[in-house]
């Protein structure tokens, strides 16, 4: 039977869309559904903030009258025009092990995207970094995390199979807890908190902390960013809108700012309880009783014992300084309190030394790798 491909044109559709990863990956034990309800509001033209400068259309793959597969196409226009390119973005893709269903699927983009004038396709990409990034190539034996997505081995398979090449990586690392802070990491916490005259600000309240340096934590995030693959600048609507999801839910003894002698921001390090267990418990849903298994992760004593790092960013002036050893230096007496006994690094670019060199003084396994692949559309 032929591959026929329907563009998502309905609730209904939508619905289908989201629903087919979950009906993909429900028994697979290394597979995190996403929140049912953040991906309605992130493919919502309205909702989703990054349709500022963004375009988009969302695709099934049916064969003989089922589901086979998925597949978002993008442009990310201000990407485009920092980068210098015509990239068309596939993201969110699921296919069976059917090469007809995967090469219906990307070509179905590749002809979306040569229509609007682009001469490559490259992907897995979402709207932004803040989208789950990479297909995964090494690690299908670990389990995922929230802020990433989980692929049979077949996927890259038979993307190369469609002529694509890499063009970009991401590592991933479990950094283990130490019982002490390194000597070596304490001394040189200790000297750059002296010379550079910096301070850990902490806070008890997520509503002062987002009027005091929400604007803050994402503006720098924008500078310390910029020059990684791929990326476009938050806008002033999508920083709205982060503050409003994410600030209010953080548990704050986990997320540190570091600040001059000016009280200016210099350094953010947030990270939280891994929700990667609590989600595959939910499904993916809420209701009925998902916000349990969500809470319960988050604020119970009987979290998981394994910690989310969801944002460490530096100041490009004060980065290669050491200024992230004073960020652990005061989170981690806190991760050793609440039990935690590694982290998950979550994906860093391959070549970036200046990520990676903060975790020389921990013991580290690379568990993980991601891959964005790349094609020219003839």
């Amino acid at each position: 039977m032929a591959v026929t491909i329907k563009q998502v044109s309905s609730k209904k559709d939508l619905h289908k869309f989201i629903r087919f990863n979950y009906q993909m990956y429900k028994d697979n034990p290394y597979s995190v559904p996403d929140l049912y309800d953040d991906m309605l509001n992130t493919f919502n033209k309205k909702k989703n903030a990054a349709f500022e400068f963004c375009e988009a259309e969302y695709f099934l793959a049916y064969k003989e009258g089922q589901i086979v597969g998925r597949a978002a196409a993008i442009i990310n226009h201000k990407a485009n025009e920092i980068w210098n390119k015509k990239d068309v973005r596939f993201g969110w893709i699921d296919f069976i092990d059917d090469e007809e269903v995967s090469a219906a699927l990307l070509d179905t983009i590749e002809q979306w995207g040569k229509k609007k004038g682009m001469t490559h396709i490259a992907g897995p990409l979402g709207f932004t970094d803040f989208d789950a990034e990479g297909m995964l190539v090494e690690g299908f034996d670990q389990l995922s995390t929230m802020s990433t997505t989980y692929n049979h081995p077949y996927y890259p398979q038979h993307i190369e199979k469609l002529g694509y090449e890499k063009e970009a990586d991401w590592v991933e690392f479990k950094i283990y807890i130490p019982d002490a802070i390194p000597e070596k990491h304490q001394r040189i916490s200790d000297l750059i908190q002296r010379k550079y005259n910096l301070q850990i600000k902490k806070y008890t309240s997520n509503k002062k902390l987002s009027a005091e340096y929400g604007q803050e934590i994402f503006k720098l995030m924008n500078e310390a960013y910029s020059p990684l693959y791929g990326y476009s600048p938050l806008s002033q609507r999508q920083i709205d809108q982060y503050i409003k999801m994410y600030l209010p839910i953080i548990d704050l003894r986990m997320l540190t700012l570091i600040v001059d002698e000016e009280d200016k921001l210099v350094a953010v390090g947030i990270s939280m309880p891994s929700l990667s267990s609590a989600l595959q418990k939910s499904n993916g849903r809420l209701l009925p009783f998902g916000w349990y298994h969500l809470l319960k992760a988050l604020f119970m004593k009987k979290r998981s014992h394994i910690l989310d790092l969801l944002l460490v960013a530096v100041k490009p002036e004060y980065q290669n300084k050491g200024v992230n050893a004073l960020l652990f230096s005061d989170l981690i007496p806190v991760y050793q309190k609440l039990g935690f006994k590694y982290a998950e690094s979550n994906p860093e670019l391959e070549h970036n030394g200046k990520v990676q060199a903060q975790w020389s003084y921990f013991e580290t396994e690379q568990h993980k790798r991601r891959r964005a692949f790349v094609k020219e559309i003839k």
